[in-house]
């Protein structure tokens, strides 16, 4: 139960993008068509996990034990550094055409505000997640799941948010509203819309 409360916390209550402006670069960049958006967002989820994980154990039996906490962002920045450049050599030669695609806005994961918030929010922010419990630090599991759910909102509201795009460029808009103002009006709409969701847990 209480993993299923922090999945949903994290996807649709508390989404990364409308609610707490994390990652905002490439959720406007990588939204002009949903083929981009599906890559940018499965990339995202396996890189932000990955980077929970790593950075989380790093914390936990390197950083903390050795009193050199005061170095979490420096060292969660070039494990996240190292991770993105796995992901581009591993997706080059698995999917070029997907590779191809992403372009300039794979190398973005490695700036993307939202991997580097969650990985140092997961050592160092309180939860409780069930009413009456105490405020503690996430434990190893918590903090993937956290993580996942983290990732799967993005995603979500990536693909959404081309899928609207696809339909408005369709749509013919007017001349002084094309491209980005019609864009952030939208992302506007969707972030009201996810405010519906406040309150489920």
């Amino acid at each position: 139960m209480k993993y299923l409360i922090i999945i949903l916390s994290t996807v649709l209550v508390n989404n990364v993008i409308f609610s707490q402006f994390l990652g905002i670069c490439p959720f406007l960049g990588t939204s002009k068509k949903t083929s981009t958006a599906l890559g940018m967002g499965a990339a995202v989820i396996f890189v932000l996990t990955l980077a929970t994980l790593v950075t989380w154990l790093t914390n936990e039996y390197i950083l903390q034990p050795l009193h050199i906490g005061f170095l979490q962002t420096i060292a969660f920045i070039l494990i996240i550094a190292a991770l993105v450049q796995m992901v581009e050599i591993i997706l080059k030669k698995i999917s070029p055409s997907l590779y191809t695609a992403l372009g300039v806005f794979l190398p973005l994961i490695t700036t993307n505000c939202a991997v580097l918030g969650v990985s140092l929010t997961v050592v160092t922010k309180e939860f409780a997640f069930v009413e009456g419990e105490a405020a503690r630090l996430l434990s190893l599991g918590e903090s993937v799941i956290y993580a996942v759910g983290i990732a799967i909102g993005f995603a979500l509201a990536l693909i959404i948010f081309a899928g609207v795009r696809e339909h408005i460029d369709l749509m013919e808009p007017p001349k002084g509203m094309k491209g980005t103002p019609i864009a952030l009006i939208t992302a506007g709409i969707l972030a009201l819309a996810f405010m519906g969701f406040t309150g489920i847990v």
